[in-house]
């Protein structure tokens, strides 16, 4: 069973539905039972960095995603917000994040004679920098769907998975072991997104 986090900030509708598409069968939960006997985690999110964590400390998830990923080591993927989640902390506000990765959320700044516009909004190409079961027979090249203000740096490079360009190159995904994340949205990203959705369900941090 794939457990969808709920911490009242994400896309729900849109990642089950994705998840019913190729057939896995999930659960949108806050329940704490739930996700400690969930066989993978996904945590997604839309909005602010200080709000969604506290969200999730208001609703006593912190430790219990703590104990499910950390200890227990279930394969999680974080989406968008998410994926921010489990950096250091971000730019955007004052709350420390989960911080099981050593990545930090920045935000975009462009130097004036360069103004791209922010939001970073549409299709860009994703391209990997690292071999991964997240893109496992991806068509090539990859292109996903973005939305986002601040985007992820990873403080050890071999944290990184992809980078896009957008005025300059950040790593657009990211995994370490059990623990990936996406600053892109599959549940928008059509072929793209079912592909890496898929090899989530079937492959990600199968022994």
């Amino acid at each position: 069973m794939i457990v969808v986090v709920d911490y009242e900030m994400g896309n729900l509708g849109s990642i089950v539905n994705m998840l019913k598409k190729i057939g896995a069968k999930s659960q949108v939960t806050s329940d704490k039972d739930l996700i400690l006997s969930a066989d993978k985690l996904i945590l997604p999110g839309v909005g602010a960095f200080d709000n969604g964590m506290m969200k999730l400390h208001d609703l006593g998830l912190t430790e219990i995603l703590e104990q499910a990923v950390i200890v227990q080591r279930k394969p999680v993927l974080g989406i968008c917000l998410g994926a921010q989640l489990m950096t250091k902390g971000s730019e955007e506000g004052r709350c420390p994040g989960l911080g099981w990765l050593d990545i930090t959320t920045r935000r975009f700044r462009f130097a004036p004679e360069r103004p791209l516009k922010i939001p970073h909004m549409g299709w860009n190409l994703v391209m990997p920098t690292k071999q991964s079961r997240l893109f496992h027979d991806m068509p090539d090249p990859a292109r996903f769907y973005f939305v986002h203000s601040y985007y992820m740096e990873c403080n050890d490079l071999d944290d990184q998975l992809t980078q896009t360009d957008y005025g300059f190159s950040f790593a657009s995904s990211y995994e370490r072991g059990n623990i990936s994340g996406v600053q892109f949205h599959p549940e928008k990203s059509h072929k793209y997104g079912i592909r890496l959705m898929r090899n989530f369900v079937e492959t990600f941090g199968n022994a």
